[in-house]
């Protein structure tokens, strides 16, 4: 019945789901915050005072949300019904931990994204063509280069691309409305050079419960999405790139993210791990370093970020186009 409405009135459809997931997430949102968990406050964060209390892992309403409403509204697809249950995954397991009065270790938590990016790499690899089209170069050159890789060798690479996401994003959720803005930014982008319609609808769908939970978050937030709703925003990135037929463009599209995060989770591995200390003064994630030895405000390291990232996603469009 639904699949079947979608086919007759994509459009109509599409948009009344959108509009549908926006005011929900947004109602539920203002109507739930009261009974998220309180924020314990991060040590060594820069205005760390200012969010504890705020209520934490709004993750879970505006991924429940998405999550029901899009099995809801979307053309039904057994792959993408799947992602949702992984997706789902991952927001509870980042909600366990937000709701922790003892934060979960870090092994713990990572080997936990291991698991879902397992799960999210070898569905994808079941339903999907194992082939790489490298669009970039292909447009510079003016002719295809694609590389097809063995199901094995691209269900590792896979799982790396989706823990290396979910981990950099979350890494990225320290500033108000930081983390939401430059998903938006990078999703659209996706949204545009994505060749299977029907996932553009998830991705829809997706923008507008972000964009609902967004109006909570803007600085000065009153709540915070916490572990889950950054480590289901990786999730979903990671599946967004894989979906372009290029997971490369990961790296240009989701720039900011891994510069923001992933410096900061390299300078960790290497002073655990190999007892080596690097950019001893530059503080990590990189949005810290900005307004404690920049002094940029909570407003400025969010406009500036998404203006970087917006300017990486337009040469990107601009090269494919």
């Amino acid at each position: 019945m639904i699949t079947l409405l979608f086919d007759k009135l994509p459009s109509f459809y599409v948009a009344a789901g959108s509009i549908i997931i926006f005011l929900v997430t947004f109602f539920l949102s203002g109507k739930l915050k009261g009974k998220l968990p309180g924020d314990i406050g991060r040590a060594y964060a820069v205005n760390a005072e200012k969010s504890k209390g705020k209520p934490r892992g709004a993750g879970i309403i505006f991924v429940s949300v998405f999550c029901i409403l899009a099995f809801l509204f979307a053309p039904f697809d057994a792959e993408y019904s799947v992602y949702l249950v992984f997706l789902f995954l991952a927001m509870m397991t980042g909600f366990l931990d937000d709701a922790s009065k003892i934060p979960w270790s870090d092994y713990k938590k990572g080997l936990l994204d291991l698991l879902i990016s397992v799960g999210v790499a070898i569905t994808f690899v079941a339903n999907n063509s194992t082939v790489i089209d490298f669009r970039i170069l292909s447009a510079l050159t003016g002719s295809r280069l694609s590389l097809e890789l063995p199901y094995a060798v691209y269900v590792i690479l896979a799982t790396i691309l989706i823990w290396m996401s979910i981990n950099v994003v979350n890494c990225t959720d320290g500033v108000d409305g930081l983390c939401t803005s430059l998903t938006v930014v990078v999703l659209f982008t996706f949204l545009i050079i994505t060749p299977e319609p029907n996932f553009t609808v998830y991705e829809i769908f997706f923008l507008m419960a972000l964009i609902g939970y967004l109006w909570y978050n803007a600085s000065p937030s009153i709540m915070l999405m916490g572990d889950a709703g950054s480590r289901t925003i990786g999730v979903f990135l990671a599946i967004a790139a894989m979906k372009c037929g290029d997971p490369i463009l990961f790296i240009p599209l989701c720039l900011v993210f891994i510069v923001d995060g992933g410096i900061g989770l390299v300078k960790v591995f290497l002073k655990r791990f190999l007892k080596i200390s690097i950019l001893k003064n530059t503080r990590t994630p990189l949005h810290d370093h900005a307004r404690k030895n920049k002094g940029w405000s909570d407003t400025h390291t969010v406009i500036r970020f998404c203006i970087l990232q917006f300017i990486l996603c337009m040469v990107v469009l601009m090269i494919l186009r």
